[in-house]
C-alpha cells in the first residue's frame, strides 16, 4: 500500500487524528485535497497566522481569513461546529501540544472522541514529533516519504519544459546523465530539488548530467543544519590507494549498485563493509576513495557527537543522525574507529547507565532493518573492542581485513606519494626501497618520503633514493613494536575475514 492508500484508508476508517511528519505541507496538502475530492469532502488548513481557511487560500488573499480561529481553541472549535464532512490540516500544531499547554491538550482529546463517530478528520502536519502522554492512544503517526526517482523524473521533465523558451540555456542532458542527476537528487524535498536545478542552470546556462557536484553542494547543507553528521567533500580516490586488489574490486563491482538498472536487474542496494586492520595501511582512505568511485556523497558519523549530558538525549541523538542520513540517500555513512566508539558497550551498564548499550542497540538494529540507500563504511583497529553482535553477517555485507602491503604493494605506495610531490618514480630505486621497508604502513612510508624531502631540501640537492633509504633506517614502524597484536589480528581474521590485497 502507497502512502496516498494508507492515508485514504484511515481517513474512511474514521481515525479521528492523523499526524504526518513532513516538512512539505504542500505536497501533503496536495494528497489530502485529492483524497477529499474522492471522498467528496472539503479541505480546510490552519496555522498560527491565518487561521481557519480553505485550503489553498493564498497569502495575500484577506477576504477568507477568520482570524479569531488563530488561537487553538478556537480552531478546535471551530472543527467541532463544522457540520458537513471535511478534512482540518494544522500546520505546525506541535508547540502547542508541548507540555504546559494541557487545555489544548485536553480539548484535542475531547474532539478526537467526537470525531470517531462523524465525516472530519484533523491532520496534523509537522517536521517534529510531539506528542503529549494523553494523546498517544488517540493519534496515528504517520512519515510522509521523499519524492520518489519518478516524482524527481517529472519535476525535471517540467522545469526542461519551462527553460526550452529560454535561448541561452543548453539542454544537454542524455540518458546517463539524467540518471546521474535523479540518483545525486534522491533524498531532497521538492523544493530543495527544484531549488538545485534552477541554480544549475543559472551557474552554468545549461542542464547537464555535470551538475551532480551541485546537487552534492544542497545535501551539504542538509547535512550542516543538522549539526550530528560530518559532510566530507573529498578529492580522493582510488588512484591514491596503493595494493587492496580484492576490495577494490569488491566496491568497484557495486558502484553501478544504486542505478536503475541494478534495481531492474534484481540487484539489492548493499550494506557495508567492515575494514578491520593495522593502523596506517589505508582504512579511512578507502573510505573516502568510495565516495569518488560511486559518486555519492560521504558522512563521517561522529559517535562522540551523540553522546548528550542529559538523559536520552544520546538515544535521541542517534536516531536523529540516522534519519538526516536517510533523508538524503543514497549516501556513503564514514564510521571511523567503530571499536573505540562502542568500546564501552558491554560494561555500559555499570560505567554510564547503559547509555552506550542503547545507542549501540539503536545503530545495530538500523544496520539490520534499514530499507534506505546508505552505505555503511566501519573502520576498526582492535578486534578485542568489538562487540560480536556487529560481525554477524546480514547487518554488513562483507568484512575485510587489511594487512601490511606486501612488496609489491609498497612499490605502488611508493610510485603514488612521489608522483603527488612532482618527483618521476622511474628516477628511484622502487624494488631496493621496498625491500629496505618491510613492516612499514602505507601511513609511515608516506612520513619516511617527507622527512628524505626535509633532508635533500636542507642538503640543497634532489630527492634520491639515498634520501628515502636513510630516512627508512632511521623510522621504527608501529608493527614492530604490536607484532603480537597484529600476529593476534591476522590469526583471528583467518577465516572470518576476507584480505584485502588477495590470498
Amino acid at each position: 500500500m502507497n502512502f496516498s492508500s494508507e492515508v485514504e484508508t484511515l481517513i474512511r476508517a474514521r481515525y479521528p487524528i492523523l499526524y504526518i511528519i513532513s516538512s512539505e505541507e504542500l505536497r501533503v496538502q496536495q494528497l489530502v485535497v485529492d483524497i477529499a475530492k474522492k471522498r467528496q469532502k472539503k479541505v480546510f488548513e490552519w496555522s498560527y497566522s491565518t487561521g481557519i481557511v480553505p485550503a489553498g487560500t493564498s497569502i495575500q488573499s484577506q477576504k477568507n481569513r477568520n482570524l479569531a480561529t488563530r488561537e487553538p481553541l478556537a480552531a478546535l472549535d471551530h472543527v467541532i461546529e463544522q457540520v458537513e464532512p471535511a478534512i482540518f490540516v494544522f500546520k505546525d500544531f506541535h508547540p502547542f501540544l508541548t507540555k504546559g499547554n494541557y487545555a489544548v491538550t485536553r480539548k484535542l482529546k475531547e474532539i478526537a472522541l467526537h470525531l470517531k463517530n462523524s465525516f472530519k478528520t484533523i491532520i496534523l502536519v509537522s517536521p517534529t514529533l510531539e506528542i503529549p502522554t494523553e494523546l498517544e492512544k488517540e493519534i496515528t503517526v504517520l512519515n510522509h516519504p521523499l519524492p520518489t526517482r519518478d516524482d524527481l523524473s517529472a519535476l525535471l521533465d517540467r522545469i526542461i519544459v519551462e527553460v526550452k523558451q529560454i535561448k541561452q540555456v543548453k539542454i544537454e542532458l542524455d540518458d546517463a546523465g539524467r540518471e546521474r542527476l535523479l540518483q545525486a537528487a534522491l533524498g531532497l524535498t521538492l523544493g530543495e530539488a527544484e531549488n538545485v536545478f534552477a541554480k544549475i542552470i543559472v551557474k552554468t546556462e545549461r542542464l547537464s548530467g555535470d551538475g551532480v557536484s551541485e546537487v552534492f553542494a544542497e545535501k551539504q547543507q542538509i547535512i550542516r543544519k543538522s549539526g550530528l553528521l560530518e559532510y566530507y567533500a573529498t578529492t580522493e580516490d582510488f588512484t591514491q590507494v596503493g595494493g587492496l586488489s580484492v576490495l577494490k574490486e569488491w566496491l568497484t563491482k557495486r558502484a553501478v549498485a544504486f542505478t536503475s538498472e541494478a534495481r531492474a536487474f534484481g540487484l539489492a542496494a548493499p550494506k557495508g563493509i567492515l575494514l578491520l586492520g593495522v593502523q596506517g595501511c589505508g582504512k579511512s582512505l578507502c573510505a573516502k576513495a568510495v565516495s569518488n568511485l560511486w559518486q555519492l556523497p560521504l558522512l563521517r558519523f561522529d559517535v562522540g557527537r551523540m553522546f548528550g549530558s542529559y538523559v536520552g538525549s544520546s538515544e535521541e541523538n542517534i536516531r536523529r543522525a540516522i534519519a538526516v542520513a536517510e533523508s538524503i540517500a543514497p549516501a556513503i555513512l564514514w564510521v571511523d574507529e567503530i571499536d573505540k566508539a562502542f568500546a564501552g558497550a558491554q560494561g555500559s551498564g555499570a560505567s554510564d547507565g547503559g547509555t552506550t548499550a542503547r545507542v549501540f542497540g539503536t545503530f545495530l538494529t538500523w544496520l539490520s532493518e534499514k530499507n534506505a540507500a546508505v552505505f555503511v563504511v566501519a573502520t576498526a583497529n582492535d578486534i578485542s573492542q568489538l562487540p560480536p553482535e556487529l560481525l554477524r553477517k546480514g547487518r554488513l555485507d562483507e568484512i575485510f581485513f587489511v594487512d601490511l602491503p606486501r612488496i609489491e604493494e609498497r612499490v605502488e605506495v611508493f610510485k603514488i606519494h612521489l608522483a603527488k610531490r612532482g618527483r618521476d618514480a622511474t628516477a628511484f630505486d622502487l624494488a631496493r626501497m621496498a625491500l629496505a621497508c618491510e613492516k612499514f604502513s602505507g601511513a609511515e612510508i608516506e612520513e619516511a618520503i617527507n622527512s628524505a624531502l626535509y633532508d635533500a631540501f636542507d642538503a640543497h640537492t634532489h630527492l634520491t633514493t639515498e634520501h628515502i633509504l636513510n630516512a627508512l633506517t632511521q623510522s621504527v614502524p608501529l608493527a614492530k613494536t604490536m607484532d603480537e597484536q597484529i600476529n593476534l589480528l591476522r590469526r583471528w581474521s583467518e577465516g572470518r575475514a576476507r584480505n584485502a590485497s588477495g590470498p
